[in-house]
């Protein structure tokens, strides 16, 4: 979709930022609250593209039960309407600069535990409030040059305890219980973020229940992988430690809350940040 076939009302197109799953994304002003926003627009094309107009509107009302800066906001979601069926669907959000944690590849170790350490709040908070996101992976953490983070796309977002009816998430990061269907809580997005640090950490993927099509030993129900200090021995044991404790495959021997997780990076970055000012 090209911005020359982009008119609305009330908003004027600046540029085109980016495309994703059946939506392309732009910076636009919003011409009403003169505010600059990313403006995600979706057409209707086929039933296809159902499932992105329902991940779009669920993004839209989770946004609207939780508040906290590393969570990106959501303004307002426009129905774009011909012959009395939606056609179109545009959600505006908040207009954060920075690439997403898999196109930063050049952050220490101590950066990357401040980063999580940042995403790990955003996600106490939502569970706080009673949603769990069900799909961090590093294309949903974006980073700004001042070291700001955001956590995106919240259309597979969910109130705590929902189950499922088909399986959703992201197949190099998702938990078993949401393979199996079960109740989601917040120790799934335990699950998703560390293996979004065994990711940043060790440049390789946990095995999950849904293997990719060159993962075999995934395929064959072989799910042990080594802990990050085996893959580089630099990684310090704890950091190791907690991130194979984040991917334990039932949610029991888990963290039992983000809140512990923030309490554990806490305790590693003071290790890591307080031995660089003695040293």
């Amino acid at each position: 979709m090209s911005t020359e076939k982009l008119e609305l009302d009330n908003f004027t197109i600046i540029r085109k930022l980016g495309t994703g799953a059946r939506s392309t994304i732009y910076l636009a002003s919003d011409n009403v609250s003169k505010k600059q926003v990313a403006l995600k627009s979706s057409i209707y094309e086929g039933p296809e593209d159902l499932r992105i107009f329902e991940q779009m509107t669920n993004e839209y009302k989770v946004s609207q039960h939780i508040q906290h800066p590393y969570l990106r906001k959501c303004y307002k979601l426009i129905k774009v309407r011909k012959v009395f069926k939606v056609r179109q669907l545009l959600l505006t959000m908040e207009m954060f600069e920075g690439q997403t944690l898999e196109k930063t590849r050049t952050l220490s170790l101590g950066d990357v535990l401040l980063v999580f350490r940042m995403v790990a709040s955003g996600l106490n908070a939502m569970h706080q409030q009673g949603y769990v996101h069900c799909d961090i992976k590093p294309n949903n953490i974006l980073i700004n040059g001042s070291g700001d983070v955001r956590i995106i796309d919240l259309g597979q977002g969910c109130k705590i305890g929902t189950v499922k009816h088909r399986i959703q998430g992201t197949p190099d990061y998702i938990a078993p219980e949401q393979v199996h269907r079960k109740h989601l809580d917040p120790r799934t997005d335990v699950f998703n973020l560390g293996a979004t640090m065994y990711w940043a950490i060790t440049g390789k993927n946990v095995p999950t229940l849904i293997p990719q099509a060159n993962d075999l030993s995934a395929f064959a129900g072989q799910r042990d992988c080594p802990a990050p200090h085996e893959v580089h021995k630099i990684i310090p044991l704890g950091i190791s430690k907690l991130v194979m404790d984040c991917v334990k495959e039932q949610p029991g021997d888990r963290p039992r809350s983000m809140n512990e997780v923030l309490s554990r990076l806490d305790l590693l970055i003071h290790s890591i940040f307080g031995k660089k000012l003695n040293g």
